[in-house]
């Protein structure tokens, strides 16, 4: 069906300034596919800064009415902590697996050591801190406070994560993967959470995506000569 001029000034027009409108976002989906699809997701999640800790056997555990019988236990963790066996109980609760006596948290001596169980020994620490609070774009958000945050003298800005209501190690953070994290809240258009797939800009930008390239299609068929020659010898 051919169209009339004004008609096809009005699809070329619209087709124009949502593409300039739309550019920076198309921009971002493809860088951000592209590193996506270029790199290793293990690599991204620091394990190549991980190792497998030791598995310590301890001795003497305290398992004894005197500790047990005042608790309603539902999970049990055991954690090594210098050498020291402990406790961690539903979750809440950390305790002398050796003497009974209930822990409000672990030193940072014992977060070092912790690291050092699960972190690679070329890593050197550069420092260390107590984190308490964090917000939506944190890149230890969605974790267990306080931690602390151990900071390591890399190339790639190493930091670690370590709990310190129980001593558990969080997670490993790095250069790479925020610069993934920073991609994919573009990618996705959640920069809130990073993970919601379902945001009104999302379906938006995604919607009128769709009408770029449709109108696209409609102006390459109503202005291409060929098409038209091939109208003119068929009808």
């Amino acid at each position: 069906m051919a169209l009339n001029r004004k008609t096809q000034g009005l699809i070329r027009k619209s087709h124009r300034y949502l593409g300039l409108f739309l550019g920076l976002q198309f921009i971002f989906w493809t860088v951000s596919g592209l590193y996506f699809s270029w790199t290793d997701i293990d690599a991204i999640h620091g394990d190549d800064y991980r190792i497998q800790p030791p598995s310590n056997g301890f001795e003497d555990l305290l398992i004894s009415d005197s500790l047990f019988s005042q608790l309603t236990i539902s999970k049990i963790a055991l954690r090594d902590l210098k050498g020291i066996p402990h406790f961690w109980i539903n979750d809440s609760e950390l305790y002398n697996a050796s003497s009974g006596e209930k822990r409000q948290g672990i030193s940072q001596e014992e977060a070092l050591y912790v690291a050092d169980q699960n972190m690679i020994p070329e890593l050197i620490y550069k420092s260390v801190e107590l984190i308490v609070s964090s917000d939506a774009h944190h890149e230890y958000r969605g974790r267990p406070l306080p931690a602390y945050a151990i900071n390591y003298k890399h190339p790639e800005a190493i930091t670690a994560y370590i709990s310190y209501a129980d001593g558990g190690f969080q997670t490993v953070r790095h250069r790479d993967w925020r610069w993934f994290d920073f991609l994919w809240m573009t990618h996705t258009m959640d920069y809130q959470s990073r993970d919601n797939f379902n945001t009104t800009l999302l379906r938006v930008f995604s919607l009128l995506g769709l009408i770029t390239v449709l109108s696209g299609f409609v102006l390459f068929v109503v202005s291409s000569p060929t098409i038209r020659k091939l109208k003119g010898k068929l009808f």
